[in-house]
C-alpha cells in the first residue's frame, strides 16, 4: 500500500471538519488542562449541573482533535442533555501504546464522570481505559459508549476482507494505523479488548455497529463477549451506513441522522439512568 503523509492526513481532517456547521449552541464551552497535562474541551448545555461524559474522539490513534470533533460532543451534549469532556489525548507514531490509554484513564480518575464514550479508535481507548480501571480495582464509570469501536487489533474478523475496500474505513489504511499504534505486534493481543480473557465487571453498555463498516464483525463480536459476561448491554447494528456515520453524515445522509437519533435516545436513557 502507499504509505499515508500523516501531515496531509491530519490537515485534511480538520479542514472538513472546519467546513461542518459549527454545532449547536451551548451554556457553556470551555478548554482546560487535566492534571497530566492533556487538553480538554468542556461542553454544558446548561447552567446547571448535568450528568457527565467523557468523550474520547476517533481518528485511528493518529489523527483528530478537539475541533474534529467538536460538533460531535455539541450535538451530544445538545440532544443528551449531558455535560461532555472531550479529550485531546496523545496520537500515535509519536506516542504509541499504551501512551492514549494512559492519557483517557487519568482523565476518567479525575473526572470520575457517569459515561466514557468514544468513536472507532476512541471507542477502543474508552474501552481500554475501562479494562485498565478494573484489573486495578479503581471506580469505573457506570456506562461505557462505543460506537463502531476497534476491539481486535489483530484484523482477523471476517468484515475486515468483507468491508475493506470500497467504503468508508480501508483495510490497507486501518492496517498501516494499527502499526502506528501498536509497532510491537507482540503487544496487539494485550491491546485488543475483544481478546480481554474476562469481560466481567465492565460498566453497562452501548455498542452501534455500521453493516458496510470493516470494524463491524469485532464491535458485534465484542458485545456478545460482554453480554456473556453478564454485563447489561445494548446493542444495535445500523444497516446501510459505514464506520464513521457519527460524524457529520447526518447532514447529507436521513439514514445517518436516524441512526444518531437512536444514539442519543439510548445514551440519555442510560445515562440519566445511571445518576
Amino acid at each position: 500500500m502507499t504509505v499515508p503523509n500523516l501531515s496531509e492526513l491530519r490537515d485534511g481532517t480538520r479542514r472538513r471538519a472546519g467546513a461542518r456547521p459549527r454545532g449547536p449552541a451551548l451554556a457553556g464551552v470551555e478548554d482546560l488542562r487535566g492534571a497530566n497535562g492533556v487538553p480538554l474541551r468542556h461542553y454544558r448545555p446548561s447552567d446547571d449541573e448535568r450528568p457527565l461524559v467523557v468523550y474520547v474522539h476517533g481518528g485511528a490513534w493518529v489523527i483528530g482533535d478537539l475541533d474534529t470533533h467538536d460538533r460531535t460532543c455539541r450535538r451530544i451534549a445538545d440532544a443528551c442533555d449531558v455535560e461532555v469532556l472531550a479529550v485531546d489525548y496523545r496520537l500515535a507514531p509519536e506516542h504509541p501504546y499504551p501512551a492514549a490509554v494512559e492519557d483517557v484513564v487519568e482523565v476518567l480518575r479525575e473526572a470520575r464522570p457517569v459515561a466514557v464514550a468514544g468513536d472507532s479508535a476512541g471507542g477502543h481507548l474508552a474501552t481500554m481505559a475501562c479494562l485498565r480501571l478494573r484489573d486495578a480495582g479503581e471506580p469505573l464509570p457506570a456506562v461505557q459508549i462505543l460506537i463502531c469501536p476497534n476491539t481486535d487489533l489483530t484484523l482477523s474478523q471476517p468484515s475486515i476482507e468483507e468491508k475493506g475496500s470500497g467504503y468508508a474505513l480501508d483495510a490497507d489504511f486501518l492496517t498501516w494505523a494499527v502499526t502506528q499504534w501498536t509497532p510491537e505486534e507482540a503487544v496487539r493481543e494485550e491491546a485488543s479488548p475483544l481478546l480481554a480473557p474476562d469481560l466481567r465487571g465492565m460498566p453497562d453498555t452501548i455498542i452501534v455497529t455500521a453493516e458496510h463498516d470493516a470494524l463491524r464483525d469485532e464491535g458485534d463480536a465484542y458485545a456478545r463477549r460482554l453480554a456473556q459476561a453478564g454485563v447489561r448491554v445494548v446493542h444495535r447494528q445500523e444497516a446501510g451506513l459505514t464506520h464513521g456515520f457519527i460524524q457529520g453524515m447526518d447532514l447529507t445522509s436521513p439514514e445517518a441522522a436516524a441512526a444518531q437519533d437512536r444514539l442519543f435516545a439510548d445514551i440519555t436513557a442510560l445515562v440519566h439512568g445511571a445518576r
